[in-house]
């Protein structure tokens, strides 16, 4: 299982790649494989603003729907479009191509709050 030492982690399976004063989030290596085929991937709240640990959008997979929480708070900014002609990209490359949203920053110190990739190791062993 791959889980880049870059990027934090939250207990819902998301990851963040912070990127100056913006948030690349999406699902973990381990939370894709726990889904399985991903065949859609639903993100309705592109605009809003979101607190942390808010439902932002779906990822449904082959055999069960999953929520996708906000692990910060902010600005949902953009959807990763490439998704809706290649939802498998979160199968494929989960922290790559398969990103889900770009957020800003709200709360900086939220980010602190969030693991480190060895502490999510421990979790998902």
């Amino acid at each position: 299982m791959n889980i880049p030492s870059n990027l934090k982690y939250s207990a819902d399976h998301e990851w963040v790649r912070v990127e100056g004063d913006v948030a690349f989030i999406g699902i973990t290596d381990f939370a894709q494989g726990q889904l399985g085929d991903i065949v859609f991937v639903d993100v309705p709240t592109e605009g809003d603003v979101l607190a942390q640990n808010e439902v932002f959008g779906s990822i449904e997979a082959v055999k069960t729907v999953s929520d996708a929480f906000t692990p910060i708070s902010g600005e949902i900014l953009e959807f990763n479009e490439a998704l809706n002609d290649a939802p498998d990209s979160v199968n494929k490359d989960p922290y790559g191509d398969g990103w889900l949203i770009k957020m800003s920053i709200s709360d900086a110190s939220e980010l602190e709050g969030l693991m480190s990739a060895e502490q999510y190791a421990e979790i998902v062993g």
